[in-house]
């Protein structure tokens, strides 16, 4: 299975779109359908796990867990949820508080304790193989949802729309969010916006939608390229730049894409 190496750095989270000043109306771009519609919802679901997990059944992921070599320790779940970055910790401790005595609540010391770090201590053997056995409950699974939402998707359409953004432009910030987190590095999302506003304006400063667009994957194309494991850039330059040369603003099926030379097609 390929993968695409999740790559976030520590990740400053929680409600860390809040510190970004919104921009325009609050009801910008309100009328058509956002990314939060259940059925763009559900197409930004597969088009993020065509390139993590190379399937579009993104559901079979609650139980996917690898230590794939990037420094981020075990990568897990259906967003790539790090036990270097936080967002692992966050998510089973939310699980925790929702199902007392679940089988990976006895890892949150461990989690705490490799948080920052690439550490298995206190994880292996059988996190991995625990991580599977609790992936069979429905409120893990529910639990993934809710922290992928609060975490990534929520913050990313919000900032979309504040910016004026359709629905494509609503899913270029939320795959860049599920890739580079929400920190302070400069590879982090809200810096890849910041130099995508350095060079042109969104709708909601009166800018083109498309030009924007254009620039703020140029920047997200940068930020892959900072890390090896990111040196390929399909998922930007065959997936999400093939919708945007199209004129597919609104992700209107059908959608036709590739990533790592794959080939992918939502009717």
């Amino acid at each position: 299975m390929v993968h695409s190496h999740s790559r976030r750095t520590f990740l400053t989270l929680t409600g860390a779109l809040a510190a970004v000043p919104l921009l325009g109306a609050p009801g910008a771009a309100a009328a058509a359908p956002g990314l939060d519609d259940p059925a763009k919802k559900e197409i930004a679901m597969k088009l993020v796990s065509s390139a993590e997990n190379s399937t579009l059944d993104w559901k079979s992921q609650y139980r996917y867990i690898e230590d794939i070599g990037d420094g981020r320790g075990y990568t897990a779940g259906i967003i790539g949820f790090c036990s270097g970055t936080g967002d692992m910790l966050d998510l089973v401790q939310l699980y925790a508080d929702r199902a007392p005595g679940n089988v990976l609540a006895r890892y949150l010391p461990a989690l705490r304790a490799v948080d920052g770090t690439d550490s298995h201590a206190g994880l292996d053997p059988d996190y991995p193989r625990d991580w599977r056995r609790a992936a069979q409950d429905p409120v893990f699974r529910q639990a993934q949802n809710d922290e992928r939402d609060r975490v990534y998707f929520n913050p990313a359409v919000r900032q979309g729309k504040a910016d004026g953004l359709r629905v494509l432009g609503q899913f270029c910030y939320y795959d860049a969010i599920v890739m580079h987190g929400d920190g302070t590095d400069p590879t982090s999302f809200r810096n890849i916006r910041g130099r995508a506003l350095n060079r042109a304006r969104p709708p909601a400063r009166g800018g083109d939608e498309t030009t924007y667009l254009h620039a703020f994957l140029d920047a997200r194309v940068w930020a892959m390229r900072q890390e090896e494991a990111h040196s390929d850039t399909s998922r930007v330059d065959t997936a999400q730049r093939v919708f945007l040369r199209n004129g597919n603003l609104d992700l209107t099926p059908p959608l036709d894409w590739q990533v790592y030379g794959d080939s992918y097609h939502i009717g």
